[in-house]
Formats: C-alpha cells, sequence, structure tokens
C-alpha cells in the first residue's frame, strides 16, 4: 500500500486555493497521469468554496472530483452511492492505488459490516462509500458526526428530485446529514442537468443558491445519433436488424456489443428471444426477474460471455465497458436525460458507436400509461404525472430534428461551451434535404382543422381516429358517431395518414392536444388548444415535411418556434434566464415547495423568448394559466421589467 504520509495534506481551512504542484502529485499517486477536461477546475472549485454541483455526463471521470479531495484532506469523505457493484469497483481500484477506502452495504454478512465501521470509528479509512439507505441508520448518523468528516459526495444527485426521473426517497436524508455536519464540504454530481434539477438539488441538500455550478463534458460527437420513425412491427425489426448489422457485423464476428432498451418487460423478452433465433449472444434484463438472474446477465455481459443485451431501463447503471459500439431504444424513453445516459453507455472508449432511437404512433399513449400506472398500484400524483409528461415531450420534440442532435443537447443541459456548430455525424446533419416550411397562414389553418378533428373526437378516441377523421377514411366507427357528416371529415385528405399523425404528435408537444385514460388514452383539446382555434393564441409550429421521412431538417435562417427546447440565448436572454431561476428558488424556499411547482423550465424559457409586458402577454407562456398567473404573475414581471 503506498504511504500516503508524504503527501502533502490540505488544511481543513473552508476556503482552499491548493497549488497546481500538490494537485499534480495527488494525481500520479492515483495512478493518473492527466487531469480529463473540467476534472481540475471541479476540484478547485471544491476546495475553494467548499460547495460544488458538477453535471457531466456517466463516464466523464466525476469520480475523481471527490477521489482527489478526499486523499488530501485530513478526515474520512463519505461517498452517496446507490451503485453497490460500482462502490465495490471503486473500492478495489482504490485499494490498489493505496488509497485506504471501503464501503458500507446490505450485501456485508454482520460481522463485516462491524468490522468496516469500526474501522471508520478508527479513522482507518479515506473514502468511504455507502448506499443512501445506510443513512436511515442512526449509529451511522452517529458515527459520522464523532469522525473527522471532510467531504459528503453525493453521486447520482438527480434522485434527490422528487420530479426527476429517478426519484429515490432514500436521498431526502442527506439533507438532514447536511445540516448536520456543517462544516463538512458537500460535493454533489449527476449526469441529469436540467437548470430545475440542479435548483431542486440545492434546495433538498439545503445548498445556497449561489453554490457554484460546473456543467462540462456533454459533447461525444463520436455517437451517430439517429430518429426513425416505424408503423409496423416488421419495420422495427428490419431497422435494429440494420443497426446491429452496421455496428457488430454478424454474430461473433466483431469483438463489440450492443444494448437494446425496451420499453416493457414483455416486449424485452420478446426482442431477445427474436435476436437469440437470428444467432446472437443475448440475455434480456428487467426489474421482473429475480435479482440473482439480474446479476448473472449482469456478470456474463460485463465478461463478455453475451454480445447484446436487451434491457429496460433497470439496465445500465454502473456498466463500464469500452466496447459498446450501438445503443438500440425501440420506443423513446422517459425524458431526455434518460436517453442520453442511456446512450452514453455506447463509445466510451472514443470509438465510433450508432445510437437509433424509434418513434412510432402509439409511443405517446404507451407512455402516457406508463405515467399514470408507475405508483405502485396507488393513485399516482397529478402534479407528478404532468411534469413526467412534459420531460416525454421535451424529447419528443427533440426526435423531431430541426438542428443538430448534439447541439440540441448540448443546449438542453445548459453545456454552451461544448456545442458543435454541427456534429457532422448525426441523421440531421447527414441529411441533404431541408425544411420545407410553409406560409404562416397555412400553417394557421392546417393546425387549425386538424385541432376541429381532436375537439370533435374528444374524450372518445385516440390519435390515430383522429388522423382518419383529418385523411377521410372509411371507418365503422367514425360512422356510426356520424363523423363522416361533419365538415372536418376528409378536410385534409391532400396530406397522407402518417403525415397527419406527424402533425398529430407536434400539436401534443406543443399542449395543444393531451391524452386521456389508462391503457388506450384518448386524445382531448387542451385550453391553450381551444385558443388556438380561435386565433387568441398565436399559432407557432413547424409542419412536418410533406415527404414521409423523419426528421424534419430545419435551416439556420429558420426562426425556431417559441416552444423549441433547443433555441439558443443571448448573453441578455440568458442573464434573464438566470433571474428567472433565482426567483423561482426563492419562490419554492418561502413556499418549501420543488422549484417546478412554481415553474418549469419550458415555462422560463418561453417568458424569456416572450418579454411579457403584463399578466395576459405572460398567460401566452407554456404552463401559465390564471392561477399562476394571479399568485406569481407580478414577481415573474418584475424580474423581466428589471432585465428590459
Amino acid at each position: 500500500m503506498t504511504d500516503y504520509k508524504n503527501v502533502l495534506f490540505l488544511s481543513d481551512a473552508a476556503s482552499l486555493k491548493p497549488p497546481p504542484a500538490v494537485l499534480n502529485s495527488a494525481l500520479a499517486r492515483l495512478g493518473f497521469e492527466r487531469f480529463m477536461p473540467g476534472q481540475r477546475e471541479a476540484i478547485e472549485a471544491l476546495l475553494a468554496n467548499g460547495r460544488l454541483l458538477l453535471v457531466a455526463p456517466t463516464g466523464g471521470g466525476k469520480s475523481l472530483t471527490y477521489q482527489l479531495p478526499a486523499a488530501l484532506l485530513p478526515g474520512t469523505a463519505l461517498v452517496v452511492s446507490p451503485l453497490i457493484a460500482l462502490m465495490n469497483d471503486q473500492v478495489q481500484a482504490l485499494q490498489r492505488r493505496g488509497l485506504a477506502a471501503t464501503y458500507l452495504s446490505s450485501t456485508l454478512d454482520s460481522d463485516e459490516l462491524r468490522r468496516r465501521m469500526h474501522g471508520v470509528a478508527q479513522g482507518q479509512y479515506k473514502l468511504v462509500y455507502a448506499a443512501p439507505e445506510r443513512l436511515t441508520f442512526s449509529g451511522f448518523r452517529a458515527l459520522l458526526s464523532q469522525i473527522k468528516c471532510s467531504l459528503i459526495a453525493v453521486d447520482e444527485a438527480h434522485c434527490i428530485s422528487e420530479w426527476g426521473h429517478d426519484f429515490r426517497p432514500e436521498y431526502l436524508q442527506i439533507g438532514e446529514l447536511v445540516r448536520e455536519l456543517p462544516d463538512c464540504r458537500v460535493l454533489a454530481c449527476t449526469a441529469t442537468a436540467t437548470p430545475v434539477v440542479r435548483d431542486e438539488i440545492l434546495e433538498r441538500l439545503g445548498l445556497p443558491s449561489d453554490t457554484p455550478q460546473l456543467v462540462r463534458g456533454f459533447a461525444r460527437p463520436n455517437l451517430s445519433l439517429r430518429v426513425a420513425e416505424i408503423n409496423s412491427a416488421a419495420e422495427r425489426r428490419r431497422q435494429i436488424d440494420a443497426l446491429l448489422a452496421e455496428a457488430l457485423g454478424a454474430p461473433n464476428q466483431r469483438p463489440s456489443t450492443a444494448i437494446v432498451y425496451a420499453p416493457t418487460r414483455k416486449s424485452t423478452e420478446e426482442e431477445a428471444a427474436r435476436l437469440q433465433e437470428a444467432g446472437w449472444r443475448v440475455a434480456a434484463y428487467h426489474a421482473g426477474m429475480a435479482g440473482a438472474d439480474r446479476d448473472a446477465v449482469q456478470r456474463t455481459f460485463m465478461q463478455d460471455q453475451i454480445q447484446i443485451v436487451v434491457a429496460t431501463n433497470a439496465f445500465g447503471m454502473g456498466i463500464d465497458r469500452a466496447d459498446v459500439s450501438a445503443i438500440a431504444h425501440l420506443a423513446p424513453p422517459s425524458s431526455i436525460e434518460a436517453y442520453y445516459q442511456e446512450v452514453g453507455r455506447a463509445g466510451r472508449g472514443g470509438q465510433d458507436a450508432y445510437c437509433l432511437l424509434l418513434v412510432s404512433p402509439g409511443d405517446m399513449a404507451l407512455r402516457r400509461h406508463l405515467i399514470e400506472s408507475d405508483a405502485n398500484g396507488r393513485a399516482p400524483d397529478q402534479a407528478v404525472v404532468q411534469h413526467k409528461w412534459n420531460l416525454f415531450l421535451e424529447l419528443m420534440r427533440w426526435s423531431e430534428g430541426g438542428s443538430c442532435r448534439h447541439d440540441a443537447i448540448l443546449r438542453y443541459f445548459g453545456d454552451e461551451e461544448e456545442t458543435l456548430s454541427g456534429c457532422g455525424r448525426c441523421d440531421v446533419c447527414r441529411s441533404l434535404a431541408h425544411a420545407e416550411t410553409s406560409d404562416a397562414p397555412e400553417v394557421a389553418t392546417t393546425v387549425r382543422k386538424a385541432l376541429c378533428a381532436v375537439a370533435r373526437l374528444h374524450g372518445r378516441y385516440g390519435i390515430q381516429m383522429a388522423a382518419k377523421l383529418l385523411r377521410g377514411t372509411k371507418d365503422a366507427r367514425l360512422a356510426r358517431d356520424g363523423l363522416d357528416r361533419t365538415p372536418t371529415f376528409g378536410i385534409l385528405k391532400d396530406h397522407s395518414e402518417r403525415w397527419l399523425l406527424q402533425l398529430l404528435r407536434r400539436l401534443v408537444t406543443a399542449g395543444w392536444v393531451d391524452f386521456f385514460g389508462g391503457e388506450r388514452p384518448v386524445v382531448v383539446l387542451t385550453e391553450e388548444g381551444r385558443q388556438v382555434i380561435h386565433a387568441e393564441r398565436p399559432v407557432r409550429l413547424l409542419l412536418p415535411p410533406k415527404s414521409a421521412s423523419l426528421p424534419a431538417v430545419r435551416t439556420a435562417h429558420v426562426r425556431p418556434r417559441i416552444l423549441d427546447s433547443g433555441v439558443e440565448f443571448d448573453e441578455n436572454a440568458q442573464a434573464l434566464f438566470d433571474a428567472l431561476r433565482h426567483y423561482r428558488m426563492t419562490m419554492a424556499r418561502a413556499e418549501n415547495v420543488p422549484p417546478y411547482v412554481i415553474a418549469s423550465d419550458r415555462t422560463l424559457r418561453d417568458i424569456v423568448l416572450l418579454r411579457p409586458a403584463n399578466l395576459e402577454e405572460l398567460k401566452l407562456a407554456h404552463g401559465i394559466g390564471p392561477a399562476k398567473a394571479e399568485k406569481y404573475g407580478d414577481g415573474l414581471l418584475a424580474v423581466v421589467q428589471q432585465a428590459a
């Protein structure tokens, strides 16, 4: 074991700026030759300020950001992580490098757990990894208050967000621990970086709103991001088979692997069986399997005994293989955050990798059903349902294309410094087609016709039937309800049913059409949609391209619509957005609610673009209804006026 007595340990002063030689020496002793981009800046910010929120993608080198300070600072650092397998791997790696570390988890027998706890009490370790559940034990919390705790590092910090895509209730204990150890440095690490999630992390941990935030490392231009629209199971099979042939060749031909993500347990097992029949070494993985079976799949995948894992989103956390060359999604996941975390498991070694997202007309109804069912048999909180639905709509907006897919994601995560001005590899950048833009009156007329069809079906049928009504397709159900005799029947008959489905999906993402109901959700017209029909709200929408292909590429000279999540802010707009975030955080703390309850990121973006001068103009922003306008309108308008 390396002797760390010769390392120049830092003092426990609240504010430190270590000499570069100290960091370089510690880096070498941990077995690394150089810092990855952003690592040195993050470590210096943490040591100088005592607080840091670090946002970097999976595989971006976040672990060194707490391991190196832990090695330098006097005392013991606590790392809170939900990934037991990752804890074990990191502890073994640190021990090989001469740094005393251990982990505490429910997988240890009682004697071994007591031995390690005694070692913690004696100050034998520089790092202690623990699952968040460990914080519920009063004995462990008391132990932490008695030792010299140099740092609390919260890995996967987005799990503390009740409104996020991966909420874990036990993470709420961490905020109490931070309050119990006020002199301890705190590092929150996450790969989920939207401003509203970052605000909630700070709120839940009890960190000040001016805590430094470092957003880096999201650019992954070696990933070829693609989206393809499918309309049948046969088409889905062809797309997946073509991707695997491109990335892996034939079974056992190339030394690389792939992960196929499926939306349900049933589809996971069906796709795994299909690929196995085609000769691939493949296994299924989902939360319905026994724990031992899931562990066996993960172990055989890491040991290269299987080439492909077909899995739900339960698979992947802690997976670190450099040879994953393809990621496929049979259907859209829950959010842009989930999507980018999952595709980020490919190309870890810097090699080219291919990522395919398949979208189909039934995706929105399926996702709505999954969101409303995700409550352990209990009726879900409607505010949570709506928030998760909005996260999904952000992904669907992104899937429509319009600009470089990488740049759109980087802007979404706030990583403006790494934007690529076009990656040259995604399907949008490679497409030779230009957006087919129509005159504003034609767009408005087409949108209002489509919304009228939804209004006629309101609460009775799904999105497919709305397309049939607009197309004028003969259907017994339309005839039975007399809908084939309405002026709406065939009102957009010049367009294909596939094009009409694309249009209707864009109306959903715009917030003018919604879904309601259980396993077979029906379409309903929203209040915003009613306002569009009556010209009380402007139509800001790009129509789908007249060709059936997806995506529609928007060229640089086309003005982005107000609901585009990838819109770029200039310096003044960004300053207003940050000021609105500060107002949101202030109100959230005053009312003891998550920041999202005050306003979503999409709402703040709309306010920045609208620059409303009064309450009526403010109501044009997404998510601002009469109640929110009355409660928060004056405050939001004051922020806008101060920035003018």
